[in-house]
């Protein structure tokens, strides 16, 4: 559990005698998930000597002064943040808006109380080699039960969202009682840090197990009512024969855990996760807005048409609101746009202009999130649609499948036919791109052989052949 490092410190250090491993690093090894980051509390020692304390092991930093914090960076690179144990008394409104009291000599009851949730306030004593469970997160754990671990955690209302990745990420669920809780303080999002919203949200979206038991943590509190865009998903009817799971709010759901069961999410970095899963999550934001029952084939169907495009200004407004940045919002917005397009049959065209249309996105990610889509109906069985296969076998033929099609003509092409820059070259170009994505020729020489065909320029074979290479 702990690197060999840590633990010479913690164990050959006199004053940190009382230093536990605490907060999500003893939940992670219990998990048995493996944990980067290690945050360790060290009590009968003031902030002060603290800092000393640990200065032979490398450099100790003061970052957190006003929170107890030293960060101690070791000769080899590790990173440990040590803290004191303190007191913390809500004063004002927003993260920041506490009175705090350092108080090395509290007790271990007293420190882990303070923290947010039971499975989060186990601590770890190296030098017995035993875990300190004084308030039952163990058990919660096992049974995978998200509870409060003391009537301090109204204090933060962040703690609610916190309370949604946790049942994300672990598969838990809320009691009761810290269900009623975080309906009680749904007040308090109003003060929230927008940054610190969205640090909850990325967190669910790249790290999540089961992403349906966040999202329904969210609606059990209340809690999903600050984000509009999602609430409205509730009770929005679907057609029984196409959607047998339910309301658009549960095909969501069930959408967004067959996406973290897929092995291409899984093996994505970050930033692809958190896209995919936010795109998973958006794309039928415009259902509730297009939802309607109509007669077709002599019979009542619930029908949503447009909602495609409908969900993309949804998408946005709900990315800007948790303070998405534009690279993010960029790349998540074309797939909700997008993502019925396997209802289309395939051409080079079609494929070509849809790599287009996604950049910076991939056609690739974006069969990723139809095939989530296709896999979140139960009690149908999961599956990919032959055409969702079709789409990508063919991006991939013509090398589209992770990456839009680059211009073949360029401005270098056309210098030698005396077009220099400015407005003509650009409409020239921009016209040429248009044709090459309708598939009317695919090499530069072809391409200026159009360019003839269109402006009645005299463009002989040597001055393509000056113009480049007919690749």
């Amino acid at each position: 559990m702990i690197p060999p490092e840590l633990h010479r410190i913690l164990t050959e250090t006199v004053a940190l005698q009382q230093a536990f491993l605490v907060g999500g690093c003893v939940r992670d090894w219990l998990l048995g998930i493996p944990s980067k980051d290690f945050d360790i509390e060290v009590f009968r020692v003031s902030y002060g000597d603290l800092g000393s304390a640990l200065a032979p092991w490398g450099r100790a930093d003061t970052v957190g002064r006003s929170f107890g914090v030293v960060k101690l960076t070791t000769p080899i690179g590790n990173t440990y943040d040590f803290t004191v144990p303190r007191r913390d008394s809500k004063v004002a409104p927003g993260h920041k808006g506490f009175d705090i009291e350092f108080d090395p000599d509290i007790s271990l009851l007293e420190a882990s109380a303070r923290r947010d949730f039971t499975i989060n306030s186990m601590l770890y004593d190296p030098r017995k080699k035993r875990i300190i469970d004084l308030h039952g997160g163990g058990r919660d754990l096992e049974q995978r039960i998200l509870r409060h671990t003391s009537p301090a955690f109204s204090e933060d209302p962040l703690r609610v969202l916190r309370g949604m990745q946790f049942a994300g990420r672990f598969g838990l669920r809320g009691t009761p009682e810290t269900i009623r809780l975080c309906a009680d303080i749904h007040s308090g999002f109003a003060e929230l840090a927008v940054e610190r919203v969205r640090e909850e949200w990325f967190k669910w979206a790249a790290k999540s197990t089961v992403p349906s038991a966040g999202l329904k943590f969210l609606a059990e509190t209340g809690w999903i009512r600050h984000f509009p865009e999602i609430h409205a998903l509730l009770d929005t009817p679907q057609d029984q024969e196409w959607h047998p799971e339910g309301d658009v709010f549960t095909h969501t759901c069930h959408v967004c855990d067959a996406l973290c069961e897929m092995a291409r999410w899984k093996a994505g970095d970050e930033a692809s996760r958190i896209v995919l899963m936010l795109a998973a999550l958006a794309h039928d934001f415009g259902k509730p807005q297009t939802t309607a029952e109509t007669i077709k084939e002599g019979r009542l169907r619930i029908t949503s048409p447009g909602h495609a495009e409908i969900g993309g200004p949804l998408t946005e407004q709900f990315l800007n609101r948790i303070d998405a940045p534009q690279d993010i919002i960029r790349r998540v917005i074309p797939l909700v746009l997008n993502h019925l397009v396997d209802l289309q049959s395939p051409t080079g065209r079609m494929i070509r202009r849809l790599s287009r249309r996604l950049e910076p996105e991939t056609i690739q990610d974006l069969c990723l999130v139809m095939a989530a889509d296709s896999s979140g109906r139960p009690p149908r069985s999961p599956m990919i649609p032959e055409s969702i296969v079709q789409l990508e076998s063919m991006a991939q033929e013509l090398d589209l499948h992770n990456q839009a099609p680059k211009p073949i003509l360029l401005g270098r092409h056309l210098l030698p036919l005396g077009i220099g820059p400015g407005r003509a070259m650009g409409e020239m170009l921009h016209a040429a791109f248009e044709a090459q994505l309708n598939g009317d020729f695919f090499t530069v020489d072809e391409g200026l052989q159009w360019l003839g065909r269109q402006t009645q320029l005299p463009i002989s074979r040597e001055l393509r052949e000056k113009s480049g290479p007919p690749s």
